[in-house]
């Protein structure tokens, strides 16, 4: 049974981390932010793919200077990454960034830190501790030999204390390590430690294949303990695979905020169709979708409808013609050139008929007046006018189908 590890709520723009909050998906631009552009460009891309929250690095002021520019033309929340400069941090602030990523013990004197943690308060803003494995300080480093899940842990309370004792606790932190063990152990230890939410990941995971099955590994493990709050999968690729390999994680733990499940077969030697094109396809063309509804798509048409009983709708490929089924049961025989399509057609149609389900009934119990008071003359026509009216509402949960939010 999860259970999810109890976390103060933090703000990032609209975007909310911690508490009973959703587990919300980030990843970094790999563009140069002195280009505003092309940064912009692939945030845009990033949003399209479902990406929550995006981090930018702030290398130069040419950089921090850009922040006003690139909010205005997208609509997540930006986090600017900063090393060291805390004049960096102070001018991001003034461009209206979302949260900074900076670890104060790094940026010099106490009223430096001061300055950042002002402004930071000034504006709502979090601050998230990001502690690497790799960049670990040199005293932790000799204390306990290498960069051990101890020192992660008291590398990121230091960071901790220097934002507490200036009444700062708008904190996020991250212990990120390429070692999926070291790096489980340290959020244990710190989830015992803080009541802060927690950004997880495996920092250097590898290319899309290998990183993700590491990421997949780590990521998973964590969340299935409960600890986790929000995820990067850090990947060396386009960052857009970052937020489809995560959604993925989180989906498949029952944790992602939407409604729509696919289940396949990984095929064998009874297969007779495309099955790896056939489930891009509908992943693709589902993929929008606000539905609570599990979709099969199985290989072999012996085994199965029987195989996805637990689906809601699916189909069975065959040699030049597939089964639709539900629940397990066969519906009809369909054309194998068509199994997409009536696929999809069929799961438009039966949210159809429950629209009508809904309207008919209530026609019939006013006596054909309409919900104003006046007596429906031309049925044929109200009744499409009904349907129309509600098309917009065919994503909602069948059981919400049934209450008085419709129109009528």
């Amino acid at each position: 049974m999860y259970k999810r590890r109890q976390s103060r709520e933090v703000s990032v723009g609209n975007v909310k981390i911690g508490g009973n909050n959703p587990i919300s998906i980030q990843s970094m631009t790999n563009t140069d932010t002195r280009d505003a552009e092309a940064t912009i460009a692939q945030i845009k891309r990033l949003e399209e793919v479902g990406c929550d929250i995006v981090r930018v690095a702030i290398p130069d002021m040419t950089a921090a200077k850009n922040i006003a520019k690139i909010k205005s033309e997208v609509n997540i929340p930006v986090i600017a990454d900063i090393h060291f400069d805390y004049r960096l941090a102070l001018e991001v602030i003034d461009q209206g960034v979302d949260g900074v990523r900076i670890n104060p013990g790094n940026i010099g004197s106490i009223d430096r830190v001061k300055m950042v943690v002002e402004k930071c308060k000034e504006k709502n803003l979090k601050i998230r501790i990001g502690v690497n494995g790799g960049s670990l300080e040199k005293e932790l480093l000799q204390k306990y030999g290498s960069a051990t899940a101890e020192a992660l842990v008291e590398s990121a309370m230091n960071h901790v204390k220097i934002l507490e004792d200036l009444d700062f606790r708008n904190i996020v932190i991250s212990l990120k390590s390429s070692d999926i063990y070291k790096t489980l152990e340290a959020y244990e230890l710190i989830s015992k430690q803080v009541d802060y939410p927690l950004h997880i990941g495996i920092t250097e995971s590898g290319s899309v294949k290998k990183g993700t099955i590491k990421s997949s590994i780590g990521v998973g493990a964590l969340l299935l303990k409960g600890i986790g709050d929000t995820i990067r999968i850090s990947l060396t690729g386009d960052p857009c695979e970052e937020v489809i390999v995560g959604k993925e994680i989180l989906r498949s733990l029952d944790l992602l905020n939407d409604k729509i499940k696919v289940v396949s077969c990984p095929t064998c030697g009874r297969c007779n169709i495309d099955l790896i094109s056939v489930v891009n396809e509908v992943e693709e063309k589902i993929n929008h979708m606000d539905k609570d509804i599990t979709v099969a798509i199985m290989g072999c048409a012996v085994n199965g409808p029987g195989e996805a009983r637990e689906a809601d709708i699916g189909i069975a490929g065959g040699k030049g013609e597939g089964l639709l089924f539900k629940k397990g049961e066969i519906v009809r025989k369909i054309n194998g050139d068509r199994l997409v399509e009536e696929l999809l057609e069929e799961n438009d149609f039966v949210d159809l008929i429950k629209i009508i389900h809904y309207i008919v009934p209530r026609v019939v119990k006013n006596k054909f007046y309409d919900e104003e008071g006046y007596k429906i003359e031309n049925k044929y026509g109200y009744m499409k006018n009904a349907i129309y009216n509600n098309i917009n509402k065919l994503n909602i949960n069948s059981e919400e189908l049934w209450e008085d939010d419709l129109v009528l």
